[in-house]
């Protein structure tokens, strides 16, 4: 009993002993099978671990392949994998065509790591002398074979030895994360009474990972009206209220939104002569953004009567802050204002909509009066 354990143990070291690992490091290399151009020995087993920089790929070919073939290859046998994939095994013969043999096949890493394993069995009938078989570091041109569309560039791909960089169209800036392009468009300012104002790149598809703000500021007695157009196209989400891209809207105290998905907001009443939009996207996507009009209406004024002998120019059904009426008279008139004599009188609409001014009246001038009285004299 005793000896049959120290029979056992006696295996069990000398198969541990034949089974090892080797750590290649370098970028290029030879590997051979144990004994190589000998015969390898039986009940043998050698990983190689081969690690390159990333950036690079490892290209593995055979200049000499001779096994014991098997079915399946389930005697002995050279394995090639990555750590979680298998991407080949092989076994047999050169001289034959019905074996698993590498032949002239190149095997290459998807990426910067592969494991080569020579594994033979207990026996061999014949004398087998194993194989030879090089590898070296390939750079991988990433521009081109980026399987994760999410890690490639936005705009320009730069390949180079052993790695790649992203650049940017004209107008944009690249993203800390080194791929996304995103814009600077944090300070748009609108004066105007009536304007437009789209998303980035509008109607193309908006940059990512930006956050810009509109702001609409009118003086105080306009109220802003809002209203999307045409294409309302930004990602969503089925089940999230807008997690990704939004638009908000600031008018005074209230904040509408979050709005996302491809139905446009109503038309929007702010009541208000100063609002900000914010328009924020994330780093994915290929939506194509929004466009939106809006105006300005002020306060009305009351409704306005000419004076008598006189005329308001000009004459419109309806007056609105800032807009002016300018008063003049008929011929042989002029415009009296707090006992002022002039040709003419403007008024203004105020942003409370009350007029600047009272309408004046229209008094005949001194010197048509005076052509009456001499008219009167030379008729007595």
């Amino acid at each position: 009993m005793r000896w049959l354990l120290f029979y056992y143990a006696l295996c069990l070291s000398l198969l541990k002993s034949s089974a090892h690992t080797v750590e290649l490091n370098d970028m290029f290399g030879q590997i051979q099978s144990p004994g190589y151009p000998d015969s390898y020995p039986s009940d043998s087993e050698v990983t190689w671990n081969i690690t390159v920089p990333e950036g690079f790929r490892i290209k593995l070919y055979f200049m000499h392949f001779n096994l014991e073939s098997s079915y399946l290859c389930e005697y002995d046998y050279v394995k090639v994998e990555t750590e979680d994939q298998v991407l080949a095994t092989f076994c047999g013969r050169e001289t034959t065509d019905t074996e698993q043999t590498p032949g002239q096949e190149v095997v290459l890493s998807p990426g910067s790591f592969m494991s080569i394993t020579f594994r033979s069995d207990f026996s061999n009938e014949e004398r087998f002398t194993g194989f030879d078989a090089h590898y070296m570091a390939v750079d991988v041109d990433e521009c081109k074979e980026r399987e994760d569309e999410e890690l490639s560039c936005d705009h320009y791909c730069h390949n180079y030895i052993g790695g790649y960089y992203c650049s940017c169209r004209f107008g944009y800036i690249l993203h800390t994360d080194n791929r996304t392009c995103r814009v600077e468009c944090s300070d748009n300012l609108f004066t105007q009474r009536t304007g437009m104002i789209t998303s980035p790149d509008y109607p193309n598809p908006y940059p990512k990972s930006s956050e810009c703000f509109y702001n609409i500021e009118l003086e105080e007695g306009f109220m802003i009206s809002l209203q999307f157009e045409d294409i309302f196209d930004i990602e969503d989400h089925p089940e999230v209220a807008c997690p990704y891209d939004y638009i908000k809207i600031k008018a005074g105290p209230v904040v509408l939104g979050p709005f996302c998905g491809e139905k446009a907001p109503e038309p929007i009443s702010t009541q208000t002569h100063s609002v900000q939009i914010m328009f924020r996207s994330d780093n994915s996507g290929e939506n194509r953004g929004w466009r939106l009009s809006y105006r300005a209406a002020g306060n009305e004024c009351p409704e306005l009567q000419p004076p008598v002998h006189g005329k308001i120019e000009p004459l419109q059904a309806t007056y609105s802050f800032k807009d002016q009426v300018l008063i003049s008279c008929d011929a042989g008139y002029k415009v009296l204002k707090d006992n002022v004599v002039m040709d003419t009188f403007q008024i203004e609409c105020l942003k409370d909509g009350t007029w600047s001014n009272e309408i004046p009246t229209c008094k005949k001038s001194e010197i048509n009066l005076e052509s009456e009285f001499e008219s009167e004299q030379v008729t007595e």
